[in-house]
């Protein structure tokens, strides 16, 4: 067999979800054309990857021709001629081309669009499909049916930064438990459409406008009240699980969290999640406290540890230094992963293969400024991740994901 070769990579900008500009790579090789883009989160952790923005007028200085710029006069070149197969060794020349701790150079998003397209790549020099690529060069193992699937969060009630309502809490989530992924699609966009009614006429039509991630943006303030409307769509689906990422980082503020109009001392927050997880069947809570305070995960992993996960995002950015910290300190149970958190596809697999052997829950994730690129699903079976989250189970950009978790479940029920 002829060994692939990268003939040409390039840039250019498109828009994301929340109308801002990314990053999208084409690479050429004499397998073909393969493309990637890259999300943008609203809620970043401060630990994570740098992504480039041009700053000025242009695009409210979001623009990202800088970034381009990198790829095309910077990483393309060097990567001419390279084989595609050969990931590790690229995304090492990309980390040593930028030359810093968090990718501020050239930008985790140049970087990153790179890495993907060339995942992609070399999974067609092997005539592979992506996720199995991804489980073969990573070897980290994964099951092999269709049960063996992820489970989806569907991000159905939105707050937080990803809202404009008075939710302090950020991503309400569903997580059916049927017994094959399109089971759970079908009972998430059934509940999703439930909740549409039930708000309509509790609240009516403002209460269906949506946030960034497909979610419904109701306007009410409070964490109850947004898990009892769920319930109450709920009511055909019994087993259905809740989780919720807390973005705590987003209402921490001088030692205190300032959440749903009140003001909660640490071990406040922590009764008010303890009551949450006794009256409502939540299995995780994604950051339940602010990026640095360590003490009050720690205290958090120790006292509902062992009914629920706690989930790591902002705490532990998909980086391997913060997530050994954390380990180390008991202070979480699961992680989420971002891949634009790090930057690269080897070191969110190199986080994905720490996390397991620390036995913790991985839930694969989007940002809430998405696109149409649905690698983190191909990602997230690869790997054997426990979760994928990607939104509701609406709008392009979410519905995406989805959709290919679809096809690679039936090619796995055929095969």
């Amino acid at each position: 067999m002829k060994n692939s070769e990268i003939k040409s990579i390039k840039a250019k900008e498109i828009l994301d979800s929340r109308g801002n500009p990314t990053v999208e790579v084409e690479l050429r090789t004499n397998d073909g054309i393969f493309t990637a883009s890259v999300p943008s989160g609203a809620s970043k952790g401060e630990n994570e990857s740098v992504e480039i923005r041009d700053g000025g007028k242009r695009y409210l200085g979001k623009g990202v021709l800088r970034a381009v710029e990198n790829v095309n006069k910077i990483i393309g070149p060097k990567l001419e001629g390279k084989n595609p197969i050969e990931q590790k060794e690229i995304d090492e020349l990309m980390i040593k081309l930028d030359g810093t701790e968090n990718k501020s150079k050239l930008g985790a998003n140049a970087i990153l669009s790179v890495s993907i397209a060339v995942c992609r790549a070399g999974a067609a020099s092997q005539k592979l499909s992506l996720y199995k690529y991804i489980s073969k060069f990573s070897k980290i193992r994964r099951g092999r049916a269709s049960t063996d699937f992820p489970k989806a969060c569907f991000n159905i009630i939105n707050g937080g930064a990803h809202a404009g309502n008075d939710l302090s809490i950020q991503e309400f989530m569903i997580i059916p438990q049927k017994k094959s992924f399109s089971e759970n699609l079908q009972a998430a966009s059934e509940i999703y459409h439930n909740l549409k009614e039930i708000l309509r006429k509790v609240f009516g039509g403002q209460a269906i406008n949506i946030g960034d991630e497909g979610g419904f943006a109701p306007p009410i303030s409070h964490t109850q009240e947004a898990l009892s409307l769920i319930n109450r769509a709920l009511k055909n689906y019994p087993g259905t699980k809740i989780g919720l990422d807390c973005a705590a980082t987003q209402f921490y503020n001088d030692e205190k969290y300032q959440l749903e109009k009140a003001v909660f001392t640490k071990n406040g927050l922590l009764i008010f999640y303890q009551d949450l997880v006794k009256n409502y069947p939540i299995i995780f809570l994604e950051d339940p406290f602010s990026e640095e305070d360590w003490t009050s995960f720690q205290e958090i992993t120790k006292k509902l540890g062992k009914k629920i996960n706690i989930i790591g995002d902002d705490l532990l950015c998909t980086n391997p230094k913060r997530m050994e910290k954390a380990e180390g300190k008991k202070a979480c149970n699961g992680t989420i992963i971002k891949p634009n958190q790090i930057g690269t596809v080897s070191e969110t697999l190199e986080a994905v293969k720490l996390a397991k052997s620390f036995d913790w829950k991985v839930i694969v994730s989007h940002r809430s400024g998405d696109t149409g690129d649905d690698f983190i699903a191909d990602l997230a079976v690869g790997v054997g991740a426990d979760f994928i989250k990607s939104g509701a189970p609406a709008r392009g950009e979410r519905v995406a994901k989805y959709n290919r978790l679809l096809e690679i479940e039936e090619e796995l029920r055929i095969k």
